[in-house]
């Protein structure tokens, strides 16, 4: 029963722990996703290394017949284009610099599910010269809802160009150096003000976050190869990615805990065990029981446990987790982050049976050494134990 509930408890705390793990991991990976990333950006060949230095070399023309395409291919949701630009946002007497978006509002409102509006609304294609501001930068320039502020931008042929909008509603992402400078406007008034046509990137939402790899290998082969790049949200979240690393060593660094708690305990569970059947093991050999038997019989005893306590013990995490699911778990805002959330625990086919696989193997390592010490006893010492 000791052994038995160090198995359980140790199955039960690395369940809850590493399904506190997956759940961040899988929140903060959609969150990132839907709040401004998506699942693949497609834009013109060199954009990323260069497009920073000379935006408008990199426009891609709204050619139909490509989006179509690729809006056709299996597993994709839908396509945005987005214009890229940054300048000055003016308010009174305050000016402050800003990176904007120009997308389409209809199509923003489903990809950009996790774009929390904290104040008014969000954009509408019925309100062509209203924008939406990041909290941070509103902040920043004092705007509110309401306001009516002032863009100026570099225009694409080197002049510069302002327009007059409207503070149509405030939004906040997963991260707030975003918020902090980002303003959002339809992609129409973008162009206007850039005057430009087209847009740098058409972010593609898919079905599946899983099928972010096949879809992204279907993109290309429908792309002249030269011209293009495809380039998918795990080169673009590179805080989610580090995160993710650190989260990752942590968790292993608990199962290593955990393992070596395991193995300790029916380490030394077993080790009394055998001294207790001390004589019964004599007994058992002196009758013609060979030494792989009695080595066989205790390592099946340790693999019985170990696959019992491993049951209940999932048995048990699984409960809990749906309990403590179904209550919610209140979460301080992580590194990056401004808002707090309610995290739950995912549980996941892989940290299940990676569970009970630990279970299993921790029991048989711990098992070994009993397992051995009493087959390698003496017949007549044994007999004559605690007599």
């Amino acid at each position: 029963m000791l052994a038995a509930s160090a198995i359980v408890f140790g199955m039960i705390a690395l369940v809850l722990a590493g399904g506190y793990i997956d759940w961040n991991f899988m929140h903060y990976r959609e969150a990132t996703i839907r709040s401004h990333l998506g699942h693949l950006q497609v834009s013109r060949a060199g954009y990323r290394d260069s497009g920073v230095a000379d935006p408008f070399a990199y426009i891609l023309d709204d050619d139909t017949t490509s989006t179509n395409a690729l809006r056709a291919i299996e597993g994709v949701r839908l396509l945005a284009p987005r214009l890229a630009f940054s300048g000055l946002i003016s308010l009174g007497d305050n000016t402050v610099s800003f990176v904007g978006e120009g997308v389409d509002p209809a199509m923003e409102r489903e990809l950009s599910t996790n774009l929390l509006i904290v104040a008014g609304e969000t954009l509408s294609e019925e309100a062509p010269r209203e924008v939406i501001l990041g909290e941070g930068l509103a902040a920043s320039v004092g705007a509110s809802v309401g306001d009516t502020v002032v863009l100026l931008s570099t225009t694409s042929s080197g002049g510069v160009n302002g327009v007059e909008v409207k503070v149509r509603g405030l939004f906040a992402s997963v991260a707030k150096a975003f918020d902090d400078t980002a303003l959002r406007v339809p992609i129409g008034l973008a162009r206007e003000l850039l005057r430009v046509s087209g847009s740098h990137t058409w972010v593609l939402l898919l079905d599946a976050t899983s099928a972010t790899d096949a879809v992204a290998a279907k993109v290309i082969q429908r792309l002249p190869a030269d011209g293009y790049e495809v380039t998918p949200w795990t080169q673009l979240a590179d805080f989610y990615n580090k995160s993710a690393a650190l989260l990752a060593k942590q968790m292993l660094v608990m199962r290593v805990i955990i393992a070596l708690i395991i193995v300790l305990s029916i380490s030394n569970v077993m080790t009394m065990s055998v001294m207790e059947r001390t004589s019964d093991i004599g007994t058992a050999m002196a009758m013609g029981a060979r030494r792989t038997l009695v080595l066989r019989r205790f390592l099946a005893e340790g693999l019985v446990l170990g696959a019992l306590g491993g049951a209940a013990g999932l048995v048990l995490a699984m409960f809990s987790a749906y309990l403590i699911s179904a209550i919610g778990i209140p979460s301080p805002p992580p590194p990056g982050m401004t808002r707090g959330y309610t995290a739950g625990i995912l549980l996941t086919p892989g940290l299940l049976a990676g569970a009970f696989a630990l279970s299993i193997t921790t029991t048989l390592v711990a098992s070994l050494y009993p397992a051995w010490r009493a087959s390698r006893l003496v017949i007549i010492d044994a007999l004559r134990f605690n007599r």
